[in-house]
């Protein structure tokens, strides 16, 4: 692996054109020329129309509906970099697909996050970035560099400038106590934690509340929203045992299937997002925040690139 490049190229897929923009804006350089197509017969091109010789390569590429074809644009863009000599090749995946696949929990499951980072080693990339993994042990799937950013910070300054009153921080699972703890502690708020059922994927049942939540503004933070079910199910119990406002907090806007409408129908207030996958366009979002993490990325590309440390990101 190359040590470094002798300069900083920002490459995009099709997934998140503008966040590649918005990373490449902070950066203060264009987003280089390079394009990905579909042939008639659903096979994917790339053309990369500028040298990108011994430079470090970052290609901006969300893992996100539709999967299978970004996973493919990613797989193939890097190969097209490894074979133009690029110096560095790193593969920014703001969203990280599969990650929910990551171990057995039964008879004759694949494990396919551990798939996934092979299929990215295999093609030629020397580093991931990624953000906010839904299990963090993904990192130790790969053999080469992991970055693994945080989106804690822009969700705590969030709250810390909405100035609420009152506040406990709720963790919608027993899994997810590590990551509420983390934001209770820089907010210096309680905690509280939703002990749950979960009779089959994406339904969940609501069992018991752990903590003080009686008249208290509440933020349920979470690592990604799908269909919202269990979201909106704590949401509704918080409100039946006495909360205020609700708030939820995730990082990763999947919202597939009827999570549009669940959440407008929803007691919650406000749904806090950031923009590692695009919000589809035509759908309600008036609940829905976005925060951007392009400057965040943006900085550790930096970083990076320059051989400097990437701790000051997690304060």
């Amino acid at each position: 692996m190359n040590v470094h490049g002798k300069s900083i190229k920002v490459l995009n897929c099709n997934a998140n054109k503008d966040l590649a923009k918005d990373i490449a804006f902070n950066l203060g350089i264009p987003v280089g020329d390079a394009q990905v197509s579909t042939f008639s017969n659903g096979e994917i091109g790339v053309s990369i129309n500028e040298s990108i010789r011994g430079a470090d390569v970052f290609v901006v590429q969300s893992t996100c509906t539709p999967v299978n074809d970004n996973l493919m644009e990613l797989l193939i863009m890097i190969d097209a970099l490894k074979r133009a000599s690029a110096g560095r090749i790193n593969a920014v995946m703001p969203f990280y697909g599969y990650a929910r696949q990551d171990r057995k929990s039964k008879s004759r499951e694949p494990i396919t996050a551990k798939l996934v980072a092979n299929l990215i080693e295999a093609a030629g990339a020397d580093r991931v970035i990624t953000m906010d993994l839904h299990a963090p042990q993904i990192q130790g799937f790969f053999d080469i560099p992991v970055d693994h950013l945080y989106a804690a910070p822009l969700i705590v300054n969030y709250f810390i400038n909405k100035k609420l009153d009152d506040i406990v921080v709720v963790s919608p699972d027993v899994g997810g106590v590590t990551r509420a703890r983390s934001l209770a502690t820089k907010l210096d708020t309680p905690l509280a934690i939703i002990d749950k059922r979960r009779p089959k994927p994406n339904v969940s049942e609501v069992m018991n509340i752990i903590g003080d939540i009686e008249n208290k503004n509440c933020i349920i933070i979470d690592d990604m929203v799908d269909t919202a079910g269990t979201l909106v199910n704590a949401a509704k119990v918080l409100k039946d045992m006495g909360a205020k406002d609700i708030y939820v907090a995730c990082t990763h806007p999947v919202l597939s299937g009827p999570a549009f409408e669940r959440i407008r129908d929803s007691v919650i207030k406000e749904l806090i997002v950031t923009n590692t996958i695009p919000l589809l366009a035509g759908k309600p979002v008036d609940k829905i925040k976005v925060l951007s993490v392009a400057p965040l990325f943006a900085e550790a590309i930096k970083r990076i690139y320059e051989g400097l440390s990437l701790s000051k990101l997690f304060d």
